[in-house]
C-alpha cells in the first residue's frame, strides 16, 4: 500500500513541477523577448524560442515521468526496463539539479529536487523488476531456491 501511495504522490507532485517549470521558462523567454536581451551578441528571438523549447521539452520529460510513475501506481507493478531508465534519468536529473539549485537559489529549492529525488528513487527501489524484461530478478521466474547455510557461515579450520 505505502509504495503505491509513493509512486503516485510521485506522479503528482512531477506534473506541479513540470507546470511550474513550463511556466518559469515561458516568463524566461518573454522577458528575453521584451527586453532584447542577448548574450556575446546572440540573436534575442533565437534566445526567447530556444527558451521555449527547452521549458517544453522539460516539461513533457518530467509528464513522461509522471505517466510512468502513475502506471506504477494503478497497476501496482514494477515498471518495465524503458519505464526504470526514464525514472531513473528522472532521478539522475533531479540529484544534479539539486546540486546546482543550492548555490543558484537556495536551500528551500535543494530540499525540494531531494524530496522528488527520494520519491523517485522510492518508487524505483519498492518494486522488484517484473520478470522477461532482462533486468533480472522477479517474482515470476522459475529459480531453484538457494541451500540452507548454517547461521554463522561454514566453520572451516585456520591450520592444517
Amino acid at each position: 500500500m505505502l509504495r503505491r501511495l509513493v509512486a503516485g504522490l510521485a506522479a503528482i507532485v512531477l506534473v506541479v513541477e513540470a507546470a511550474l517549470l513550463v511556466l518559469v521558462h515561458i516568463v524566461l523567454g518573454r522577458t528575453t523577448a521584451n527586453q532584447s536581451m542577448s548574450i556575446a551578441g546572440s540573436d534575442p528571438d533565437v534566445m526567447s524560442k530556444a527558451t521555449y523549447v527547452m521549458g517544453a521539452g522539460m516539461g513533457a520529460f518530467l509528464v513522461l515521468c509522471a505517466v510512468l510513475a502513475a502506471v506504477t501506481a494503478i497497476r501496482d507493478r514494477g515498471p518495465g526496463r524503458f519505464g526504470r531508465v526514464v525514472l531513473i534519468s528522472g532521478a539522475v536529473t533531479h540529484g544534479v539539479l539539486g546540486i546546482l539549485s543550492v548555490a543558484l537559489v537556495g536551500w528551500a529549492a535543494f530540499a525540494t529536487m531531494m524530496l522528488i529525488l527520494c520519491l523517485l528513487v522510492l518508487t524505483l527501489t519498492s518494486y522488484t523488476p517484473r520478470s522477461g524484461d532482462g533486468s533480472g530478478g522477479g517474482a515470476g521466474e522459475d529459480t531453484p531456491p538457494l541451500p540452507p547455510t548454517p547461521p554463522f557461515g561454514e566453520l572451516k579450520p585456520t591450520s592444517p
